[in-house]
């Protein structure tokens, strides 16, 4: 029989995993036997992934050296969009698939983006505070922002979600604009979207959202001088991944008013010191815990396809998997 193990960290586990288990076999064709980790170290990860021929996960970084450790494993199918967590070199050295979702929650991040646009310039949060904290009723303690209409966005990483937060964004009457090296100019011209260089993005942008798939060329994307040059100051908003941007540059550019509000639902670290967090306890930032593809939808679609992808890889069947990388 088979041995899958599904692992993570502990919070990113999710209570059932009755869906995905069914997919595997379906696609497998047989039986399975599933173990369930909850990431501690990678001395156990090891030891439950020696004897192990799959592995379902979403954020563990999964380098050359586990692989090498780990002979029998034949196939990682990652829970979820990005893979930048998988040494994909070392996995193909290795002889390991990597497969991945390639799409399953495009509509939930685009709205959530777009409720912490609207929350974040409509004040919301800072005045449930005042009304919690001082039990005061009153509206022009701080001052107003332009409504939608009048304001700029620039998306960076105009895919699917990208294009997603654009057609939802113009439907409020902004302007929008795109940064994407790879985007076409035509799925640009039909949106209505106009494709601009990073640098003329932040100098007209009154509100930045990020949607960039997170690569070596662009980690730490978001850094101090990138911030200091956001002429606006705009609200920043990252959905994409928390490797693309600088926390300790995006807490300083909150306190020296470089941007005028944040949405981050995205991290640097998947399991983040809560307690220790820049970003807390501020009237103009938002902080949800990666929540933006959450939906019931998204968890069937996430846990069917990536046990489907498992499944087909190790049943030799992978003409049938969804999106393989390499």
């Amino acid at each position: 029989m088979k041995q899958v193990v599904i692992a993570d960290y502990e919070n990113a586990l999710e209570a059932y995993y009755g869906l995905t288990i069914d997919a595997i076999e379906e696609a497998c064709g047989e039986p399975v036997q599933v173990v369930i980790h909850p990431y501690q170290n990678p001395a156990a990860l090891r030891e439950v992934l020696v004897d192990a021929d799959g592995l379902i996960t979403g954020f563990l970084p999964i380098g050359k050296d586990l692989l090498e450790d780990c002979p029998k494993l034949r196939c990682i199918s990652v829970s979820g969009v990005g893979y930048s967590n998988v040494d994909v070199t070392a996995a193909t050295e290795a002889g390991v698939t990597v497969c991945h979702i390639k799409e399953y929650c495009t509509q939930e991040v685009a709205e959530h983006a777009m409720s912490l646009v609207m929350a974040l310039n409509r004040n919301l949060l800072y005045y449930q505070k005042q009304l919690e904290n001082q039990h005061l009723w009153k509206y022009d303690t701080i001052e107003g922002n332009m409504n939608l209409s009048h304001q700029t966005l620039a998306i960076y990483g105009f895919g699917k979600i990208g294009r997603r937060v654009a057609t939802i964004a113009k439907a409020f009457g902004m302007e929008v604009l795109a940064v994407d090296p790879y985007a076409k100019e035509e799925d640009a011209k039909e949106l209505g979207v106009r494709l601009v260089g990073a640098e003329e993005a932040l100098s007209q942008a009154d509100v930045i959202s990020n949607h960039m798939n997170l690569t070596e060329e662009n980690r730490g994307f978001f850094h101090r001088s990138t911030f200091q040059k956001m002429e606006r100051h705009p609200i920043f908003i990252n959905v994409g991944r928390g490797g693309s941007v600088d926390e300790a540059a995006l807490a300083e550019a909150l306190d020296a008013g470089w941007i005028r509000g944040a949405g981050i639902d995205v991290l640097e670290e998947e399991s983040p010191d809560l307690a220790h967090c820049k970003l807390l306890g501020r009237d103009h930032v938002i902080l949800t815990p990666h929540s933006a593809f959450y939906s019931k939808e998204s968890i069937a679609k996430l846990q069917t396809i990536s046990g489907a992808n498992l499944g087909y890889c190790l049943s030799g069947q992978l003409d049938r998997n969804f999106e393989i990388v390499r």
